[in-house]
């Protein structure tokens, strides 16, 4: 693909997945299956809560990710600074989208540079998996160097690229990238789907493989092959395929348990839309909530500010939730106990 075509479809993404015209039409978080056990008597203040949590090298003063979106366009390059300008005021994380786009065409780096705006945030690159096999370890590093990035996401999207017109077909190789990269990359390597989730299989094999943190990004989100094909052209197999595995992945509740079975330090997104969905989340064994598409609708919304305004009121929830849970710390919370309702006890029996 040419690299104008990048970024038009760079372009193209902003716009739908901001739209919400690309929303899961069935499939839903299962997040709201996960019942936290409310507490009369919490023997706490407000004052006492510490919703600190180390991630990724760095410690975020509360357990929020904005999820890594786009790059590559005048456009993107704005809606960068904006979300990452927040996250240093935050003091959360950020991540950037995929740098393929840059790597492809070097003059667009300015797109994910954000350090100027967010000098000791954690910053989170970013480069699809199939990408990765072909640009080896010592490419990915200069990619993750020239944005200062503290950590390395490795984006799986099967899904998306079977929907894509003249997307990727061929994904063999991909776990051996990975360990490749877990050994030789030199910073902390997240390895992340792209609003599908992570099945225990996979969970497993990428733990075997060396890896340590994963982004479920499940369904209940946007849907990236719906994304695709309202890209479409109109009659094409595209928009047919896209159609039919709309609601096609693992609901984030499920695949948060999943991957939190196998011993990953998880990012719960996809979906998340509330302080509680992260706090409910995070009570399955999350150690932080990501969030994209709100953040993005926000920023278009009225800029910095409004994105501020949704992370204040994220952690507003997330602190009350930890407090009438009887809860001091997101580590208290990740050992409470909780009732998992049938939708999501049915997924995780299945998945077991």
């Amino acid at each position: 693909m040419s690299t104008s075509g990048i970024e038009d479809r760079k372009a193209d993404h902003i716009e739908v997945a901001a739209s919400g015209r690309a929303d899961f039409r069935e499939q839903g978080t299962l997040l709201s299956a996960v019942r936290l056990i409310h507490q009369s008597l919490p023997e706490l203040a407000e004052d006492d809560i510490d919703l600190s949590v180390p991630f990724l090298g760095k410690t975020l003063r509360s357990p929020l990710l904005i999820t890594g979106m786009t790059g590559g366009t005048a456009q993107a390059e704005a809606i960068n600074k904006d979300l990452a300008a927040v996250a240093q005021e935050m003091g959360i994380g950020f991540g950037l989208g995929s740098q393929r786009a840059m790597a492809e065409k070097p003059e667009l780096a300015a797109t994910y540079q954000v350090r100027d705006v967010a000098p000791d945030a954690l910053i989170i690159g970013n480069i699809g998996a199939v990408q990765a096999r072909h640009y080896g370890v010592a490419r990915i590093r200069e990619l993750a160097d020239t944005v200062g990035a503290d950590a390395m996401a490795v984006h799986l999207n099967p899904a998306q690229e079977m929907i894509q017109e003249g997307g990727d077909r061929d994904f063999r190789g991909v776990l051996q990238t990975i360990a490749e990269l877990t050994e030789g990359l030199g910073i902390p390597l997240i390895v992340k789907e792209t609003g599908c989730g992570l099945s225990p299989q996979a969970a497993r094999a990428l733990a075997r493989s060396g890896v340590s943190h994963v982004d479920v990004s499940g369904a209940g989100g946007t849907s990236w092959t719906a994304v695709e094909r309202h890209r479409a052209a109109e009659g094409s197999v595209q928009e047919r395929l896209g159609d039919e595995f709309w609601d096609w992945g693992i609901p984030t509740a499920a695949s948060v348990h999943a991957c939190a079975k196998a011993n990953l330090h998880v990012v719960a997104s996809g979906g998340i839309r509330t302080g509680l969905d992260i706090t409910r989340a995070i009570a399955l064994g999350a150690s932080v909530g990501g969030l994209a598409a709100p953040v993005l609708r926000a920023q278009r919304t009225g800029g910095r500010e409004a994105i501020k305004a949704l992370i204040v009121s994220l952690i507003d929830s997330i602190r009350t939730t930890l407090l009438l849970t009887g809860c001091q710390s997101i580590h208290d919370l990740q050992a409470a106990r909780t009732c998992i309702a049938p939708p999501l006890r049915t997924w995780i029996d299945a998945l077991s």
